[in-house]
């Protein structure tokens, strides 16, 4: 047994719709069960979804205020009115912001942009920056990625005599600034078909209402803010991040070409997950730490060498991030486990002062990997004697629903069910994480702290195929709404397991199952190849692609969890090593060592140190340690039986054990006597017996000698001898005398136990691994008879 990372589950679907949408479309089964688990309920729409072209953009004039914003903004252009675009500092926020720059640049307006400091002003509009604007001789404030909940600062600004037009994505709160006019898909009342669009999904809208058509041209950028701000990457969000890909792979923008460049990109074909995991953070980077003008100048220079600078700059400051956040998560994981254990906390909590506001986000995610326990994070400011921090949440645990039964400790706080922001007293902290760790008591179950991941479709070996892998390609680009499709293959085994990668760290193999293989690869995987047999049957969870190498192209899985649903039996029988082996697993947690001779207890006790002799059961106790019984994850069985009956005792107490190592064989203590003597045997002593019926107890090595026994074998005889009173013992020696009657040789207790010790001996050491496994499953079979 080996268990999966995860809890498992496995998407529902319509059986006969995807079955339709493969024959109407031409699809394979695997594909057109994936695009029915997305949602897609018909032919067309599995059409629109692969093709996702520019021609199935909305018309933008379907979102309300869109028509009045284009009259304005055309309006200050014509009178040569200044323009400020109002950003935000996240990727989203810059991406915006930097394809509002190109628009008006385009126009020929007179313009300039203002992004807020996330440490010295924080996120959105800000009176004092809206009275600098109007100062400086502003007509009009387009706000981008921000601005919905800023009620008294669009207020402000109307007084001041600034026309502000809001365009934002967030969630509207109950009212709504009263602006010139406000663009939101979600504002309550608009007609637009799509209301999840990113930031710069909004102001890519603005500028598809200003041209005339769609600013293809500028989809890099929305592409960027897109992906970065993880929107569902379905309806138009899809086709922003399908046409901003192509053109990020052949963009002109010398900014993006940069930045490429310095996150290693320049020779790969860049796809959603490079836009997520290196361009986005580095553009994200400056804003956390900083200021994000280097990463507005980046994505709006004309100049090659500003470009440079501004992309070195912001790639220096990610790996500044990278570090910051590896050191504030090592400090977090400490101060959990010495002040705040999981065990004891459902909910973690964890504040200090100097955590950089700008990662706390972050941290609470790594955080939330590590204890997998809903997590928030907060910097203090010892000034202002508050904490300004985020939260990350797991499945089953409403993190605003919760914060929102805490309301009277939080003066500030947003989000939704798994991520929030809140800023609150000091002092209020305690009774925060209290109230919140009751919550966890009451809603979640223990089975919600096991990760879940979710799977699309549990297929047979036999559908994988290079075309089923090509069609998957028709899915991307993956991301929120839209995953990396996971496939469950189910009870295959693994050939050729190898560990490849410069560290030793990566695992490849071919599973295979009725005659049917595909190569597998595993990133980080290399650690199993310790924990399972190549008698293991496995379920494994992946991601399917095309693996091209040297002109072949070959279906290949990406092994991203499995478990072995069965106990494993490792056959490791008279190891010449079997010290180092047994040292090897019994450091692992969950380790136990069963011993069934007293020489092998005393051994152990003498060799082994105190916290590894508190994890070695002798079986020839009364009861096993533990109450209730120890958790059994790996079982080493160091030495052999003497009875079956001990040995089917212990494999019934151990067989929910994930894994069960034969450590008995050459060279045990007590080998010698588990050889039983024959028939001939005593007929040979006998005779010698009644030819020297006195034997001194002086002589008994030579008569061991003479008749070519082990000494040990002639003292099991001599006591077998005994029992049945053929022989007498007395003081020196033994003496030959003639029982009472018929003792036929089975009527001895020490025969009998040694004959079915020898036999059982005889079946352990000599069998098969496979006859070893079957008569392990059929002695527990028969012990829970």
């Amino acid at each position: 047994m080996l268990k999966a990372k995860s809890r498992w589950q496995v998407a529902a679907y319509d059986e006969q719709l995807a079955t339709a949408i493969a024959a109407e479309c031409g699809l394979t089964p695997l594909v057109s069960k994936l695009l029915v688990i997305r949602g897609i309920d018909s032919p067309q729409k599995a059409r629109d979804f692969l093709q996702a072209g520019p021609e199935l953009f909305y018309d933008p004039y379907l979102l309300d205020g869109m028509e009045q914003s284009v009259h304005r903004i055309r309006q200050a252009i014509e009178r040569k009115e200044p323009i400020c675009i109002y950003g935000d500092y996240d990727a989203d926020g810059v991406s915006s912001t930097s394809l509002m720059v190109h628009l008006m640049r385009q126009l020929g307006a007179v313009f300039d942009y203002y992004i807020p400091n996330r440490f010295t002003e924080g996120y959105g509009l800000h009176k004092d920056a809206l009275a600098h604007l109007q100062q400086s001789g502003y007509k009009l404030v387009i706000t981008v990625d921000t601005g919905i909940s800023a009620v008294e600062q669009v207020e402000y600004a109307k007084e001041l005599g600034l026309d502000v037009i809001v365009t934002d994505h967030h969630e509207p709160p109950a009212v709504i600034p009263e602006a010139f006019a406000v663009i939101n898909p979600k504002k309550p009342g608009c007609s637009y078909p799509f209301d999840m669009l990113a930031g710069v999904g909004v102001a890519f809208k603005v500028g598809h209402a200003l041209l005339g058509e769609a600013p293809l041209h500028l989809a890099d950028l929305a592409a960027l803010g897109t992906i970065a701000d993880l929107v569902p990457l379905v309806d138009e969000n899809r086709i922003l991040a399908r046409a901003g890909l192509k053109r990020l792979n052949q963009t002109r923008n010398i900014g993006l070409q940069a930045l490429i460049r310095v996150s290693g990109l320049a020779d790969s074909e860049l796809s959603a997950g490079h836009v997520g995991f290196a361009l986005g953070p580095r553009l994200n980077a400056s804003g956390r730490l900083e200021t994000a003008e280097a990463a507005v100048k980046l994505l709006t220079t004309e100049d090659p060498e500003e470009a440079e600078q501004c992309a070195q700059t912001l790639d220096n400051l990610n790996r500044e991030r990278q570090e910051l956040v590896q050191s504030m998560t090592e400090e977090a994981i400490r101060i959990v486990r010495e002040e705040y254990p999981p065990e004891e906390n459902k909910v973690l909590v964890v504040a200090r002062e100097g955590w950089n506001v700008g990662v706390v986000g972050i941290v609470a995610s790594r955080l939330v990997e590590h204890f997998y326990r809903p997590t928030i994070v907060l910097g203090i400011d010892p000034v202002k004697g508050t904490a300004k921090g985020s939260a990350r949440s797991i499945a089953g645990f409403d993190m605003y629903e919760a914060l929102t039964a805490c309301k009277e400790w939080l003066p500030h706080y947003g989000g939704h069910t798994m991520a929030a922001g809140m800023t609150l007293p000091v002092e209020n902290l305690e009774p925060l994480r209290k109230r919140l760790n009751e919550l966890a008591d009451e809603w979640l179950t223990a089975d919600d702290f096991i990760p879940l991941t979710k799977v699309d479709v549990a297929m047979d070996i036999q559908e994988i195929s290079l075309d089923a892998a090509e069609q998957l390609e028709r899915l991307s680009p993956y991301g929120m709404g839209n995953p990396t499709p996971l496939v469950l293959l189910e009870g295959v085994e693994a050939s050729g397991l190898r560990i490849i990668g410069r560290d030793d760290n990566h695992l490849k193999c071919t599973l295979q199952k009725a005659g049917t293989s595909v190569d597998a690869i595993g990133f980080n995987w290399a650690h199993v190849t310790k924990q399972v047999t190549s008698k293991a049957r496995f379920n494994v969870l992946g991601e399917l692609s095309v693996n091209e190498w040297n002109g072949n192209r070959k279906p290949q899985l990406t092994i991203r969890d499995l478990s072995v649903p069965h106990q494993q039996v490792f056959d490791w029988r008279g190891s010449r090593d079997k010290w180092e082996k047994w040292l090897q697993i019994a450091g692992e947690p969950g380790s136990w060592t069963v011993v069934f001779r007293e020489e092998s207890y005393e051994y152990f006790h003498a060799r082994a140190t105190p916290e590894q002799a508190r994890f070695i059961w002798y079986a020839g106790a009364e009861k096993a340690p533990g109450e209730p019984l120890p958790v059994w994850q790996n079982v080493m069985l160091y030495d052999l039986p003497k009875r079956r009956a001990d040995l089917q005792a212990i494999l019934h107490q151990v067989s929910q054990a994930e894994r069960i190592y034969c450590l008995f064989g050459d060279p045990d203590l007590g080998m010698e006597r588990l050889s039983c003597p024959g028939r001939e045997h005593f007929k040979q002593l006998y005779q010698f017996l009644m030819q020297v019926p006195i034997v001194p107890h002086i002589h008994l090595d030579a008569l061991a000698r003479r008749l070519k026994w082990n000494r040990k074998l002639l003292d099991g005889m001599i006591a077998i001898f005994a029992e049945l009173g053929l022989l007498a013992e007395e003081p020196g020696q033994y003496r030959l005398q003639t029982p009472k009657g018929k003792r036929p040789l089975e009527s001895s207790q020490i025969y009998m136990a040694w004959k079915e010790e020898a036999e059982l001996a005889t079946e352990l050491l000599l069998s098969s691994s496979d006859e070893l496994i079957r008569t392990f499953h059929q002695l527990v079979e028969v012990s829970t008879v």
